[in-house]
């Protein structure tokens, strides 16, 4: 039998679900659930380092969540702080870059201010760039791309059959997190059991491929990360062309 020769993807997307339903069969609190979420954070960021992953991007907070419990929103919120405060020095340490993005003025302003904090403790370094998604949505990042549009159009600074996809990619949330660009996500995972994006970087995933795992979230080690990959890399990426197409240029490349 041949094994799959792992592709690594450049992108890595998560929506991290399955929390609350990890504390609950496990018959402690939904916190406990979050918290033990933080742990697989960790590891899957090292896992991620060690292959060569270039971006991770992983969806904390929806726009959406508000609508939880009071009392939970509040844990979330005292959890991402202390997460902040706690692996900043590690991912400095580990050359890992850490971004965030969403709609941040909903916070805290201590919280904001942590944030920028963190940002700017990792900005140097050139490893991973791990991009966490807060109080984020798909819909408000491309709505925001064509406001931003619509004002140049108004000020007569571009005219509207102008705007292009290249344009409206360029200004979304993710664009200028980097100077060479932050490629589309490869691979989207979604743990836990629910088969749907969730409004997590709609037009950015337009071709990633999509993994869903019956998996909890703090379940979700190591091992459930290499099943994802080994599946990613059974499949032929064609972005519209016919396999026989993707065949030729695949063996015209190795013939390089």
């Amino acid at each position: 039998m041949t094994q799959t020769k792992l592709n690594i993807p450049r992108h890595i997307a998560i929506v991290m679900d399955g929390n609350g339903r990890w504390a609950k069969r496990k018959h402690r609190p939904r916190f406990m659930g979050h918290k033990e979420g933080v742990e697989t954070v960790r590891e899957i960021v090292k896992s991620c380092s060690k292959l060569g992953v270039e971006c991770l991007s992983l969806f904390a907070f929806s726009s959406e969540n508000w609508k939880r419990p009071e009392e939970e929103i509040t844990n979330l919120m005292g959890l991402f702080m202390m997460a902040l405060d706690r692996e900043a020095k590690s991912l400095a340490r580990n050359n890992v870059r850490l971004q965030i993005i969403g709609e941040l003025s909903k916070f805290s302003q201590k919280l904001q201010d942590k944030i920028k904090q963190v940002e700017q403790r990792t900005e140097k370094s050139t490893g991973l760039r791990l991009i966490v998604a807060a109080n984020y949505g798909g819909r408000w990042d491309v709505t925001r791309a064509v406001q931003n549009l619509a004002k140049q159009v108004a000020n007569n600074e571009l005219k509207a059959d102008q705007i292009s996809e290249e344009l409206i990619s360029q200004n979304l949330s993710t664009y200028h997190l980097s100077e060479e660009g932050v490629p589309d996500p490869d691979l989207f995972i979604r743990t836990g059991g629910e088969k749907r994006i969730s409004n997590f970087l709609l037009w950015q995933m337009a071709y990633a491929e999509l993994y869903f795992t019956d998996a909890l979230w703090p379940d979700f080690k190591d091992a459930e990360l290499m099943k994802a990959i080994t599946d990613y890399s059974s499949r032929q990426r064609r972005f519209g062309k016919t396999s026989e197409q993707v065949v030729a240029e695949q063996a015209a490349l190795s013939e390089k």
